[in-house]
């Protein structure tokens, strides 16, 4: 569906975006993740034609968005991070205007604004003013905005940002509800576990340069094979087990960084794989340790997000 090849964009001197590859498949929701200035809105922008690259390109099902970006505009919506909306209209002519703009026939306006409205949830406010939607109603009008020519790929720019959790749980719903209508979706973020609850796949950018790509759980089994080690104690050990333990610990090579978390919790950073772990374990063990529980810590998706840009 969405193919991106070395895609560069300087602005000035500046490297805004730095040799994006990158695919998506059919029917995929794809998260675009960064901290800010990652480069996630100069590319959304080349791929929905509002800006040229330095260099590279990018196609949808096939067309070039650079050479080619009038058919591009076809198979592409896009939802800008900041939407415009005129407060003048209804939220049924509004729809229709943008229809208009597409060269949408009358009755096929009509079809689509009302299949769009209750899509979004928003059918009882059609003859509604739009100054008068929530935040997170006008972001759902904005999104069937995009919808109105039917494209095959959406791309959305922080779609859920300012949303109370309410809102945000529809807009999950409805992105899924479209991935099931066919709909190939790009979405960014610069929050991971927003994005990882309802993505099949994510992107992390980071000063302009791809650090990541694959699924939720590949990501998440890639950083916790390096998160420390929680190494805890048999109750009624006493303080003495554990200054034997801090004391075993600080004699092994292997281990870099030893933090007492709780009374009979260590948690422990080691440079080595597996093979390391269980040699530690082992070494524990022959001292006689009373070691009840020894595992990875798990790393919520904040940490690993600050672990997979920390350094890019």
């Amino acid at each position: 569906m969405l193919q991106i090849e070395h895609l560069t964009k300087y602005y000035g001197k500046f490297p805004a975006l730095q040799d994006l590859n990158l695919e998506i498949g059919d029917r995929q929701l794809h998260g675009f993740v960064g901290p800010n200035g990652a480069g996630k809105t100069t590319t959304m922008r080349i791929l929905a034609t509002l800006m040229a690259p330095t260099s590279g390109t990018a196609s949808v099902d096939g067309v070039n968005v650079v050479k080619n970006a009038h058919e591009a505009r076809k198979l592409i919506g896009y939802m800008p991070d900041f939407f415009g909306t005129y407060d003048n209209m209804k939220c049924s002519e509004y729809l229709d205007f943008y229809g208009r703009c597409y060269r949408i026939g009358a009755k096929e306006r009509a079809r689509m604004t009302a299949q769009l409205l209750e899509l979004v949830q928003l059918e009882d406010k059609a003859e509604e003013y739009v100054d008068s939607l929530s935040r997170g109603m006008k972001q759902r009008l904005c999104l069937a905005r995009s919808l109105i020519h039917d494209p095959k790929l959406l791309i959305l720019d922080e779609p859920a940002s300012g949303m109370d959790p309410r809102a945000r749980a529809d807009m999950k719903g409805i992105l899924r509800t479209l991935r099931e209508m066919g709909k190939s979706v790009l979405i960014s973020s610069h929050i991971l576990p927003e994005l990882s609850e309802m993505c099949d796949s994510l992107t992390i950018l980071d000063h302009g340069h791809l650090v990541f790509s694959g699924s939720v759980e590949n990501l998440s089994d890639m950083m916790n094979g390096n998160a420390p080690l929680d190494i805890r104690l048999a109750e009624g050990s006493g303080e003495t087990a554990v200054e034997q333990a801090v004391t075993c610990l600080k004699e092994l090579p292997c281990v870099t960084e030893i933090l007492q978390e709780e009374p009979l919790l260590l948690r422990v950073r080691v440079d080595g794989g597996e093979d390391v772990c269980s040699a530690v374990l082992r070494e524990m063990m022959v001292r006689g340790l009373p070691v009840c529980d020894f595992h990875r810590a798990p790393m919520n998706l904040e940490k690993v997000f600050m672990e997979v840009t920390q350094d890019a």
